[in-house]
């Protein structure tokens, strides 16, 4: 597959996680599937960034350890 194609995928989210999100989306203009993308990719660079993974509280340390 051509590096520039984008890859669609089936996503289920809570009614109130994709209400939450669209008014997220709605404050950034831009569409739910945009905002989506956005938010995994800052995800993605942040996990490169330092290694660790997001916490649920994005403010808060995330106390998990992986073997």
């Amino acid at each position: 597959m051509a590096e520039n194609q984008k890859k669609q995928i089936p996503l289920r989210l809570s009614t109130k996680l994709y209400n939450q999100i669209a008014a997220w989306a709605e404050d950034d203009f831009r569409s739910v599937n945009g905002q989506i993308e956005y938010l995994l990719t800052e995800c993605v660079r942040q996990r490169k960034k330092n290694g660790k993974y997001v916490s649920e509280e994005l403010d808060q340390p995330l106390d998990i350890h992986i073997d």
